[in-house]
């Protein structure tokens, strides 16, 4: 069982104290296979990117830097590439992205099959390619199955395995993990899981990514209120019930979409007992 982690760019030096505050803890506690670091909107955080990934990589933590296809050419593409190479880095996640609000176009690369073929064609088997897959089906595409088979065209590019957005019903973990394998893929899909610690932030996260938000977790959240301690409790216990289903009935691992804090995460983890699994 696989446990990873993920992390976006800190914008202050507030915020960098803090990050690494976060990660020593989750590195103590559960010694994740590896964390991920996004990449902004247009490639709007990729200094930002490059310097926490080479701070956990100095930390002698594996890491996985985002690729994103969004305002990025062969040649940037290219670049970064090398940069992580002399790095050491070892693993990618590969991904379309969103076009920002203003940006009329993607740049040369259009999808993430692309984006895999060309670091393929770049590095050969260097890197461990992540891509994205959306068990409640990308919020863009024109159907499932017309997402479903994008996905598969990832996953035969060239990637090692994939991650998925977050989502709160296992049946649609299972029945999108079946489906592709029907259509022959073979790698691991890794579910993703975001705690519930803010009703406000998850009910504006998921109204823009696509994730499904049971009416029953919407209409308990929406009854605490202000009432933070109540959220978090709740949400601890649904998001812990999630993973156990996902586990048992053999999920291959659990990527956490963090949000740079520690505490949902442990409590989640303590829960499963997760540092004994992931060792």
């Amino acid at each position: 069982m696989e446990l990873s982690v993920e992390f976006f760019p800190p914008k202050t030096p507030e915020g960098e104290s803090k990050l690494h505050l976060v990660r020593e803890r989750l590195s103590e506690s559960l010694k994740p296979a590896f964390y991920s670091v996004t990449f902004g909107a247009g490639g709007s955080t990729q200094s930002g990117t490059l310097k926490v990934v080479s701070d956990i990589h100095a930390a002698g933590a594996a890491v996985a830097p985002h690729l994103s296809c969004v305002g990025s050419s062969r040649d940037s593409v290219s670049d970064m590439l090398k940069q992580y190479q002399a790095l050491g880095i070892k693993r990618i996640v590969a991904l379309r992205g969103d076009l920002p609000s203003g940006m009329g176009q993607y740049g040369e690369f259009h999808h993430a099959n692309a984006l895999v073929e060309f670091i393929r064609a770049e590095t050969g088997d260097w890197f461990h390619i992540d891509v994205a897959a959306y068990p409640e089906t990308h919020p863009q595409a024109k159907s499932p199955a017309t997402d479903i088979n994008f996905f598969v065209q990832k996953m035969k590019a060239g990637a090692n395995s994939a991650v998925t957005q977050y989502f709160y019903n296992s049946d649609a973990y299972f029945r999108f993990v079946d489906d592709a394998y029907k259509l022959g893929v073979t790698q691991p899909v890794i579910a993703g899981v975001m705690p519930i610690t803010n009703s406000t932030q998850l009910l504006r996260f998921s109204d823009a990514c696509g994730a499904e938000i049971p009416r029953w977790i919407r209409l308990r959240l929406q009854s605490y209120g202000d009432d933070v301690a109540s959220i978090r409790a709740f949400g601890e216990e649904v998001v812990t019930d999630l993973c156990d289903q996902l586990l048992v009935a053999g999920a291959p691992g659990l990527h956490f979409y963090s949000l740079n804090q520690a505490d949902a995460v442990l409590a989640i983890s303590d829960n499963l007992s997760l540092s004994r699994l992931s060792k």
